[in-house]
Order: C-alpha cells, then structure tokens, then sequence
C-alpha cells in the first residue's frame, strides 16, 4: 500500500474539541477533502473509540469494504476537516446524520 497524502498536514491539524476518542473515517474525506455528508454513531470497536462513523456520502459499497479506504482518527482530526460535525458529536449511540446545505439532519 502507499503512502497516502492527506488532504491537511500534520501541522494543520488544531485542537478544536475536547478529546472523545477515536473515529472510522473515509479515505475520500481525509485525503480527497470531500465534507462528511454522512455520520453515525455505533457501539465502540474498542477501547478508545468513541462510536463515530464518517463518510462523505460518495463512497460505494466496494469502496467501504475495502479497509485500505477508512482509517482510525482522533474525532478532532475529522472536526479539522469538517467543523460542521461539531454540534453533533454529543448525539447517543445509534443516531445517524445526513448533511442538509449548511447542517445535519437526523435519520
């Protein structure tokens, strides 16, 4: 596999929420900068994980069953690439989110 060139640098990257753990994300977010269209939060994974699932709502069903696509991120990592996920983050276990323009609604 190569190396994958993220769409923010390291040094991009500014702590805008306390820590909650960590995050599934999508390859088309973090490295083709795509918004998070689509977010849910499930049961964890394991112990640091915070339940949160993000996509940008491109992804096919191949795409997703491909693990070389999704990557395990701190939540903050992913509020850097899309703030609007911000208001939602305290949302339960089992909520899911679809993006509406400038917000998310819940499905």
């Amino acid at each position: 596999m190569k190396d994958k060139l993220f769409k923010l640098k390291k040094n991009e990257i500014k702590r805008v929420i306390a820590y909650i753990g960590g995050c599934y994300a999508s390859d088309k977010i973090t490295v083709d900068g795509l918004p998070v269209k689509y977010m849910y939060r499930e049961e964890k994974n394991f112990e640091e994980d915070s339940g949160w699932r993000f996509m940008s709502g491109t992804e096919s069903q191949e795409y997703i069953d491909d693990p070389s696509h999704l990557m395990i991120y701190d939540v903050n990592t992913i509020a850097n690439y899309d703030p609007m996920i911000i208001p939602y983050l305290d949302a339960k276990i089992g909520s899911e989110f679809i993006r509406e323009g400038e917000k998310f609604k819940e499905v």
